[in-house]
């Protein structure tokens, strides 16, 4: 039985992208990106977006197709996926949808929220008010206006708490008045293989660590010198990726190189905890396993009549 998709989900540094180019190869696959980093043209080292020899001649889909200037939003990943999908089974292959963004995952699954679109001019003014603020300023602003989402948003997540922010602006009402009315989702869960890599955390650390060091080898400071140049807004997304925002400031001289490589190690490794937790709680279907297990383990579900039917609630 084929499965209606493969997802493969992770951790950053887990292993995705290879294990991908895998199962693609073994089953007649293409790729389909689920990482909210790599869809972008302006980041290629930093969002360790796979080059051509480790795509080894697969399919790759929404790899580097947004501009940086664009503050790409999961509703619109979703809506590519959906047209990525329909195109990867048109030619007779099989999707296998892979990345670390677990929002972009659950609008696949669970449908869309309907929030209205926000004003450029509401969105800038909002940004521009939050340039000046501190995390913990925002967090409190939000939790005037929806105190509902402030429990479930960080005050050092200054992304989502802007978001919430620039909404409640533009239509008076808060975000999580908008999350619990979602539309129809786009895969079904049970039609599919989902995996979630789940590495030994001390590992993984190291993994993280090591491939920061050979981001820096290949050039990412120079591919924050032109994000610098390009003078975009520091409120994207794209500037706000793991290692731009200390080496950004390396390179206006307000701390070291050291001290930049340091922080990007340090909050990639708090991202990879966050992504743990997320999708253990937000997409428990989700299969959890180890990375060197992974693909033995998606063959084996292909090949079961069973394949893509019982694992709802197979995650821990």
């Amino acid at each position: 039985m084929t499965p209606s998709a493969i997802l493969i989900a992770g951790p950053t540094a887990s292993g995705k992208t290879a294990l991908a180019v895998a199962i693609a190869k073994a089953i007649g696959g293409s790729v389909i990106n689920a990482d909210s980093m790599q869809v972008y043209s302006d980041l290629f080292i930093l969002s360790a977006r796979p080059d051509a020899k480790e795509q080894a001649g697969i399919p790759h889909l929404m790899f580097g197709h947004v501009d940086g200037s664009v503050n790409y939003s999961a509703g619109k990943w979703c809506a590519d996926a959906q047209k990525a999908i329909a195109s990867v089974r048109d030619a007779g292959r099989v999707p296998v949808i892979a990345g670390g963004t677990g929002l972009y995952f659950k609008t696949l699954l669970h449908g869309l929220s309907d929030i209205p679109q926000v004003p450029d001019d509401v969105r800038q003014r909002v940004r521009v008010q939050a340039a000046s603020m501190t995390g913990d300023q925002l967090h409190e602003q939000l939790a005037q206006c929806d105190p509902v989402l402030a429990q479930r948003i960080r005050p050092g997540d200054a992304q989502r708490l802007v978001r919430a922010l620039e909404v409640f602006e533009a239509t008076g009402k808060p975000l999580s008045s908008f999350q619990d009315n979602r539309g129809g989702a786009a895969l079904d869960i049970g039609d599919c293989i989902a995996v979630f890599l789940a590495p030994d955390r001390a590992l993984l650390r190291e993994r993280i660590n090591l491939r920061f060091d050979r981001m820096v080898e290949a050039g990412a400071v120079e591919e924050v010198r032109r994000l610098a140049a390009s003078g975009l807004d520091p409120q994207l997304p794209l500037m706000r990726a793991h290692g731009v925002p200390g080496l950004l400031a390396s390179l206006r001289g307000e701390t070291t190189l050291e001290a930049a490589i340091d922080r990007g190690k340090g909050d990639t490794r708090k991202y990879a905890k966050r992504q743990f937790t997320w999708f253990r709680h937000q997409l428990s279907a989700f299969e959890w396993v180890e990375p060197s297990e992974a693909e033995a383990l998606i063959m084996q579900r292909v090949r079961s009549p069973a394949a893509g039917q019982g694992l709802a609630g197979a995650g821990r």
